[in-house]
């Protein structure tokens, strides 16, 4: 058991960052202080960041100062070492690791890179430094380019490495191993290795290989001619434009980069017409060679178009470009967080993280962080995953949220909008979407728009909805989609990036209707704070209410919070705490109180009390010294809609919280709002929340 790890490899470019990066994503689901140590980097230049070092702290928002993250540079290690031994040089890397250990539950250490000169220097460093630290080696090693007996001999040569050192081998990743291969290196590892050595085989990912167009401008050197806002474009191939345009095109495959000389006027026209035809692949670029740019007339023509390709202009010619364009390798950096999420879920898709739990120590920790909520909850979401329509199937966050959702095979969706537009909004957005947990509906042109109208209609039609209406309501997709969760078509409808929230929850209030004993539909947040998880009700639904009304949100809203992992104790929120305040707001929330405790003696509630004494606990002891739930509430509960939502809005801006929701609790089925200024992630996270709530609906 232990409470580090050292991610080492034995060779450049073995995707080691993968594992680096899902070790600490999942070490940040079970506990709250993860630290991450690369002991030796490659120099850098003036006023840049290891790339590595910056991705890990900037995508993790970890509370480490860079200049803890390290030890030395190599050249500083060399010098060091020829200066002063090794000995001196590990004294100095023990240091800055038992440092870091002092505030950290748990570090994930990053051997070096190998990139560069040195490479005896780094294996032997890397051996000397996990053995000084006490830490077991994940070895990491690549099968690309690699025949099976190829990868297994690396395999068995690395173990073999380490353990003649007498370090601690605590597994291997043998990565980047081609589709075909995966069966018979696995196999043959199981066979050879040690019965108790972790094993772990990942796939050759293309998308994790393919550099951005950012990374090839700055590879070469390149100046943007054009379309720089859409240099995160990946390239995953490339092409030489030496021939004539009908020729040409039939080269065009997906995420192509065009490498033509630039006063191939033609090429260029060319290449972004077809990346505006539905009938062509993705382009994710052109580079202009030989230091030439299009004419003037060709460059006031593509300059003036609202969807542009970037364009690069170099000075070398096609053949020395193409030629560098070959060996650039890309990396996973801060500013690409597609990449990086794409990492994260390779490593959960083929890591054993069950076995990997039993062999290192985790730290049980009271409460739970944001990192760690959001963690549980994508896994209970794919506990049993669920089936979630999104009426607003053109919004581009829709789009972006839904390849997340399904990448990660969180739930299966279905798109309401018109397919030709989403499916070309896609393209324009570099999409990756597995059409086999994507359906797209048209509602006018849907197999169950007859009948969904006729349901509409006998549901409503003592509310003088008519069949016409009926027709007219059911080509709405906030209609259809309610309609597609009340008919079981789908388990849970997520909606309101564009709509309003009583566009979105209308339907679902005349005929998904309330759960039996509920009277009252209402919603929480959960606010994800820097040390803790909060829920806060009602701050999206009800306007003002009464005192029976709070009582039924709270009560809800504790419920809530116990079924998402929230231990619940409940604060009624007023201007005053206790029996100090008088008027007829204060004796509201009193009242509210007394009747939650009533209909559920069970649940640990205080009120009135005022937020700083519900959430500090000085002030709570203070004004509050019997309580045991001032200073230490999770369920807050706010008096009306105005000041909810403020509160909601004002702690989210000020603090940098995250906001999962608006969640609706009271209905029969989940159905839930977004708001109009919603992110990409809001998406995400909300259609997370609406499948766990399809869990207990839909078993």
């Amino acid at each position: 058991m232990t409470k580090a790890i050292f991610i080492a490899s034995v060779e450049p470019y073995t995707g080691k960052s993968v594992v680096v990066l899902g070790l600490v994503n999942w070490l940040l689901g079970k506990t709250k202080k993860v630290g991450y140590f690369k002991p030796i980097i490659a120099e850098q230049a003036a006023g840049q960041k290891e790339i590595h070092i910056q991705a890990i702290l900037d995508y993790f928002a970890l509370p480490i100062p860079y200049e803890d993250t390290y030890a030395f540079t190599r050249e500083d290690a060399l010098q060091r070492m020829e200066s002063a031994g090794r000995s001196d040089m590990l004294n100095t890397i023990i240091s800055k690791y038992k440092k870091l250990e002092e505030t950290c539950d748990f570090i994930v250490i990053d051997g070096s890179d190998f990139l560069g000169d040195g490479i005896a220097f780094e294996f032997g460093s890397n051996a000397a430094i996990a053995k000084n630290l006490s830490a077991p080696v994940l070895v990491v090693i690549s099968g690309e380019n690699k025949s099976t007996a190829q990868i297994v001999s690396a395999a068995l040569s690395a173990l073999q490495g380490f353990e003649s050192r007498e370090v601690q081998v605590l597994g291997l990743v043998a990565n980047r191993v081609k589709a075909d291969q995966l069966d018979d290196v696995r196999e043959l590892l199981r066979l050879q290795l040690p019965a108790d050595l972790l094993l772990t085989v990942i796939p050759w990912e293309k998308q994790l290989q393919s550099p951005t167009m950012k990374e090839i401008r700055d590879a070469l050197g390149a100046k943007v001619l054009l379309g720089e806002s859409l240099l995160t474009n990946p390239v995953d191939n490339f092409v030489t434009g030496a021939m004539m345009l009908p020729n040409f095109l039939n080269y065009i495959k997906e995420n192509v980069l065009i490498v033509t000389p630039g006063d191939r006027g033609d090429i260029i026209i060319g290449a972004l017409q077809a990346n505006l035809s539905a009938n062509y692949p993705k382009v994710a670029g052109i580079v202009l060679t030989a230091d030439t740019e299009p004419d003037e007339p060709i460059l006031r023509l593509i300059s003036g178009l609202q969807t542009v390709l970037p364009i690069l202009t170099v000075k070398q010619g096609t053949f020395g470009t193409t030629t560098a364009i070959g060996a650039i390798h890309s990396r996973i950096t801060a500013d690409n967080k597609a990449k990086i999420e794409l990492a994260l879920t390779v490593f959960e898709a083929h890591v054993d993280t069950k076995a990997l739990d039993e062999r290192i120590v985790t730290v049980q920790v009271e409460g739970i962080t944001p990192h760690m909520f959001q963690y549980q909850l994508v896994k209970a979401a794919k506990s049993q995953k669920k089936h979630i329509v999104l009426p607003e199937g053109n919004d581009d966050r829709i789009l972006m949220a839904a390849a997340r959702l399904i990448a990660q095979n969180v739930v299966r969706i279905s798109l309401l909008g018109d397919e030709s537009e989403i499916l070309a909004s896609v393209k324009r957005l570099g999409l990756q979407l597995d059409m086999s947990s994507l359906t797209i509906i048209n509602p006018a042109s849907s197999e169950h728009y007859a009948s969904y109208v006729e349901t509409l209609y006998e549901l409503r039609k003592n509310k003088n909805v008519t069949i016409d209406m009926a027709r007219d309501l059911m080509l709405d997709v906030s209609y259809y989609g309610t309609m597609m969760v009340y008919k079981g078509h789908a388990d849970g409808m997520v909606s309101g990036a564009v709509h309003t929230t009583q566009h979105t929850i209308r339907p679902a209030l005349q005929f998904i209707k309330t759960k039996p004993g509920v009277s009252l539909v209402s919603s929480v947040f959960f606010m994800c704070l820097p040390d803790r998880v909060s829920v806060f009700g009602d701050c999206a639904v009800n306007p003002n209410p009464t005192a029976e009304q709070l009582a039924d949100i709270a009560i809800s809203s504790a419920e809530t919070g116990v079924r998402f992992g929230i231990e619940p104790r409940i604060a009624m929120l007023s201007y005053s705490s206790g029996t100090s305040g008088e008027g007829e707001d204060v004796d509201k929330v009193r009242q509210a109180t007394a009747i939650v405790r009533q209909k559920r003696p069970d649940l640990n509630v205080e009120g009135p009390i005022q937020y700083d004494a519900a959430v500090d606990p000085v002030v709570g002891s203070q004004k509050l010294p019997n309580s045991t739930v001032a200073g230490r509430a999770s369920i807050l509960i706010f008096p009306d809609l105005n000041t909810g939502n403020n509160t909601y809005k004002a702690v989210q801006r000020e603090t940098g919280a995250l906001a999962i929701g608006p969640m609706l609790q009271g209905l029969n089925k989940p159905i839930n709002d977004l708001s109009r200024g919603c992110t990409v992630d809001d998406v995400f996270n909300t259609v997370v929340i609406t499948a766990i709530q399809c869990q207990d609906n839909n078993p």
